[in-house]
């Protein structure tokens, strides 16, 4: 697939070097450049991209506003975030966004980003079109920026104003409270059962009474239920547990 992308910064050093490394990948067949959102949406008005290569932090309408906005085309192109900083990563999230790349862009991470954004394009003659991917959420392992799926998250821990997402086999620390999460979070089946944890309510497997007080099971290990989210947890359970008898 030859893709057609256009790149969005502020800063022509930055613009120069983002637009050089996307020409110089072989699934690029040419590399549009705006230098502000507004330059940006003109560009857009007259040109079908396959992907927007975006920097967050502009004067006026910013990158995330702007993405916003794609968001809402008949056709939106891919959103990729180039960025120096990584508290977006959440909002991204929430947008659906294809990848986040942290600057100073490296030219194999940014071909990563274009085999992504290649894979999400559709394919021509398809069948009508099919639901979005599932949400997912940029974490950094080695180095690098992976955008994990939710469904792979098993409870939530809150460290301070960030969050560590814990999977089966790792856990990530991202910048966003547990709060935020809780409430974003709430209609995938995520409930909060103490103020430092957030849990996927299908993966409990036991609510026992200690002598500390309640906990609950998932993959084998054990978490604290406060008092004030007790009465509210065994209501969730019982409810799951009924519509799983009588659907």
């Amino acid at each position: 697939m030859s893709l057609v992308v256009l790149a969005v910064d502020d800063e022509p050093p930055a613009l120069d070097e983002l637009a050089y490394l996307l020409n110089a990948d072989g699934r690029v067949a040419h590399v549009h450049r705006a230098g502000d959102a507004t330059e940006a949406l003109r560009v857009l008005r007259d040109t079908e991209v396959d992907a927007v290569f975006l920097d967050i932090r502009m004067p006026g309408l910013d990158g995330m506003e702007l993405a916003r906005i794609l968001r809402r085309f008949a056709r939106p192109p891919a959103i990729v975030f180039v960025t120096a900083y990584d508290d977006g990563a959440v909002d991204a999230f929430d947008l659906g966004v294809t990848d986040y790349v942290r600057k100073p862009v490296r030219a194999e991470r940014l071909g990563e980003s274009l085999r992504r954004v290649a894979g999400s394009r559709p394919v021509p003659a398809a069948a009508p079109t099919q639901p979005a991917d599932e949400p997912t959420i940029p974490v950094e392992l080695a180095g690098t920026t992976r955008m994990l799926p939710r469904s792979s998250v098993r409870w939530v821990e809150a460290q301070g104003d960030y969050a560590r997402l814990h999977t089966s086999d790792a856990s990530h620390l991202v910048r966003v409270s547990l709060a935020t999460l809780a409430e974003r979070w709430a209609d995938a089946g995520f409930v909060r059962i103490h103020r430092s944890y957030l849990v996927q309510i299908r993966l409990i497997a036991e609510l026992r009474l200690t002598g500390s007080g309640y906990v609950v099971a998932v993959d084998g290990i054990e978490l604290p239920v406060s008092r004030r989210h007790t009465r509210e947890l065994k209501d969730r359970l019982i409810r799951a547990v009924k519509h799983d008898w009588t659907r």
